[in-house]
């Protein structure tokens, strides 16, 4: 049974508009469906943390943030240990940012004062230095890109039987007329259903899905050559090269990046 954690404050309105969350969480690890009357900027330091959002699933690892506009209901789960930061914003500075839940791209400049934020367990900004730094960020978010990196759920049965199949293995490498076998469709029944309800084919909904996972297993240390077979991929070159289309670098660089590495 999953741990829970409480997202709740203190409070019914933010103390100042801009404030923010540090937490350590354990693997196993959920948040109950919930909502805010402000912003939330979700962001995984270390770890990949998924976010269920009205049947979308949005993954929050290092280089990407989820953003939440306020009265969003959302519940979170992490399978690995996180360091997780949130970042409360009042709905007076929201109207710059996604009317939609989304994930935003994560400048280095909104990083470092994330962490630098956590390091000194800065909830609330106080001094004159730190509101400047809070502005910085909100500025930052104003321009922040806009990524489509969520698994998307289905809401037929059969389709999401496939993904749920494909999550407990993304290694399986079943072609998609297989999988429409296995769920009694035809392949090009199960097609139409991508399009609808993922908008990607199968195809490109396992690719995400295998760099996500590639990310956990770079985290914990595991070699590049022991990732690509484990995501079903018959050399490592070959993983490395989904690796460096889904986030612009290869995996070792990417593992260098890692904060405390």
């Amino acid at each position: 049974m999953a741990h829970q954690y409480s997202p709740r404050r203190d409070f019914d309105h933010l103390p100042y508009p801009v404030c923010f969350r540090f937490d350590a969480l354990a693997a196993d690890t959920e948040c109950e469906l919930h909502h805010h009357a402000w912003g939330q900027l979700n962001y995984a330091e270390r770890g990949v943390m998924q976010i269920d959002v009205g049947g979308q699933r949005f993954i929050s690892p290092p280089q990407y943030t989820v953003w939440l506009p306020p009265g969003v209901v959302h519940g979170t789960y992490n399978q690995q240990p996180v360091l997780y930061r949130a970042l409360d914003l009042d709905p007076s500075l929201c109207s710059a940012l996604p009317a939609q839940p989304c994930m935003l791209a994560i400048s280095a400049v909104l990083r470092a004062i994330l962490i630098d934020f956590a390091e000194r367990q800065v909830a609330v900004p106080d001094s004159d230095a730190d509101r400047r730094l809070a502005q910085v960020v909100v500025d930052q978010l104003g321009r922040a890109r806009v990524e489509p990196r969520y698994l998307p759920l289905a809401s037929t049965p059969a389709l999401q039987q496939v993904l749920d199949a494909l999550q407990r293995e993304p290694g399986d490498n079943r072609t998609a007329s297989v999988w429409a076998e296995a769920v009694h469709l035809t392949e090009r029944t199960l097609a139409r259903y991508c399009q609808r309800e993922l908008g990607m084919s199968l195809g490109e909904w396992r690719q995400r899905l295998r760099f996500l996972h590639a990310i956990e297993l770079l985290d914990k240390g595991r070699s590049v050559q022991a990732i690509a077979l484990d995501l079903g991929y018959s050399t490592s070159s070959a993983f490395i090269a989904m690796f460096q289309r889904q986030a612009g670098t290869t995996p070792e660089q990417y593992r260098r990046e890692l904060p405390g590495a």
